[in-house]
Parts: C-alpha cells; sequence; structure tokens
C-alpha cells in the first residue's frame, strides 16, 4: 500500500511512503473496504496528497470528508496536490 484514503467522500488520497512518477499505486480506504489503483503523474513525497479523481480549477479539494481547500488550476488523477496548485481554506 503507497497510500490512504481517510473518508469515502475524499478526491485525494495521502502517500504513505514516497512515490515516483509512473508507478501505478496500491491504496486503501482507511475506514472501509475496498482498494483503489491510481497511476501516478508526478513524484508525491510521503505525506502529500495524490488527486483521486479530476478535479477543475476552483473545485474544492475533499480529505476527511471536508473541504480543505480549492483547487488553483485543473488537477488530474494521479497528480500531487500541494501548495502549487491548492489553496487552502484557513488562508482564505
Amino acid at each position: 500500500m503507497k497510500f490512504l484514503v481517510h473518508h469515502e467522500k475524499d478526491n485525494v488520497g495521502v502517500a504513505v511512503v514516497d512515490i515516483a512518477a509512473g508507478v501505478e499505486a496500491d491504496g486503501k480506504y482507511r475506514d472501509q473496504e475496498g482498494d483503489l489503483k491510481i497511476k501516478l503523474r508526478d513524484d508525491v513525497p510521503l505525506g502529500h496528497k495524490i488527486a483521486l479523481v479530476e478535479i477543475g480549477n476552483g473545485n474544492s479539494i475533499i480529505e476527511y470528508g471536508v473541504v480543505i481547500g480549492l483547487a488553483t488550476k485543473d488537477i488530474s488523477v494521479g497528480q500531487q496536490v500541494h501548495v502549487h496548485n491548492l489553496k487552502g481554506q484557513r488562508w482564505n
């Protein structure tokens, strides 16, 4: 397992190890059955977020089942989600 999804409504997962671009990474939901596979488009360091679905510019980034920020550009499945494409809600 290379990433974890905290809540079933999340549109991002969190890397539990460093993951290289091009890797097809296995993930799990924290509190429900089912596995995920995502092909990484970017290198994603431990603790950083990975887009699980297409997220359009201005759309919500959801982690722990709540909105944590907004996308500042279009984000594709498998891309890293971090300060270069996410504006956190705390800083609005």
